[in-house]
């Protein structure tokens, strides 16, 4: 049972949950780690908890403060509404913003928004993480600001656009198709291109963004036709090196392996099968939306990146 609370230490709590390092929660917060430790001190004996266990990975939360996580981050969100000012000042503000992403949006996106950022908002910072399993459940709890993720236009797919959950605002960024890389004296090269060329020799898949499974693929099980995955991987530079180096065919999102194409001997094609374009979208929860700074962040993204991008 909580004896007294100090709401003061609540954000220390949330911070040592994020960053499991009392080192890492004391650059966060601008503390000495002596400090931190000592306010570590009291919130076990506040909440009559270890609250954290060291290792030697750092530190492992222990099931009660596991169970706090989310009640502390809605405690701390009610907290953020009484005292959020209604009106934001950029050049002020020290508001620390969390994203998670897309591993391929981020060459997309970051080069055309955080230059203005960082101007106008000197002291502002963004916490970005890699795109999930877990993403969606955060964003939904409202434990993120916002994300940027892979959406499709397909009606064959699962992940439409219009199956986005109720809850979230969304904005599309890009649009973006797959296409095939093969190294440039691939044997398909002297043959014709077509779905028979592309499925009779086996492939390299790189997972991002979440999934593990293509529209690609979904469209070509509806014609009880597959793929041969030879190779799965989650980094797209090794599946470049990979692909320079065998012949395995590598799909990949057009935008952004153009970036990299330069870099490799590799001869890119269109994907012998119709799928309709996919959207990078910018995804956030309804709870911020009367939220200044969190309108403010919104805009910057969605405009930089749509000044810039070429369709």
């Amino acid at each position: 049972m909580v004896k007294q609370l100090d709401f003061n230490l609540l954000r220390v709590l949330e911070v040592l949950l994020e960053e499991q390092s009392v080192t890492a929660a004391a650059s966060r917060l601008h503390l000495s780690q002596s400090a931190v430790s000592k306010q570590l001190s009291k919130l076990r004996e506040t909440f009559d908890d270890q609250l954290f266990e060291r290792t030697a990975y750092g530190l492992k939360a222990t099931p009660r403060a596991l169970q706090l996580a989310p009640e502390l981050r809605e405690v701390l969100q009610k907290l953020d509404q009484f005292t959020r000012p209604s009106t934001f000042d950029p050049a002020e503000s020290q508001r620390r913003f969390r994203m998670h992403i897309v591993e391929t949006a981020y060459s997309l996106t970051y080069p055309h928004f955080m230059p203005k950022l960082l101007k106008a908002a000197p002291q502002v910072s963004i916490n970005g993480h890699t795109w999930s399993h877990t993403s969606m459940d955060m964003l939904l709890r409202c434990e993120i600001d916002m994300g940027i993720i892979c959406r499709e236009w397909d009606k064959r797919s699962l992940l439409h656009m219009n199956n986005l959950p109720e809850e979230l605002g969304a904005t599309e960024l890009i649009r973006d198709y797959p296409v095939c890389l093969l190294r440039s004296d691939h044997p398909a090269l002297k043959e014709p291109w077509n779905l028979e060329t592309f499925l009779k020799y086996r492939h390299l898949q790189v997972a991002f963004g979440g999934l593990e499974q293509w529209l690609l693929d979904d469209v070509l099980r509806l014609e009880h036709l597959q793929r041969d995955i030879a190779v799965n991987m989650t980094d797209f530079n090794c599946a470049m090196d990979l692909c320079e180096n065998s012949d395995l065919i590598l799909c990949a999102p057009r935008k952004y392996i153009q970036q990299m194409m330069v870099n490799y001997d590799l001869v890119c094609l269109d994907v012998p099968v119709h799928v309709e374009p996919g959207a990078y979208v910018l995804v956030w929860h309804k709870h911020f939306n009367l939220d200044p700074s969190h309108s403010w962040l919104r805009n910057l993204i969605i405009d930089g990146v749509r000044d810039n991008r070429k369709d």
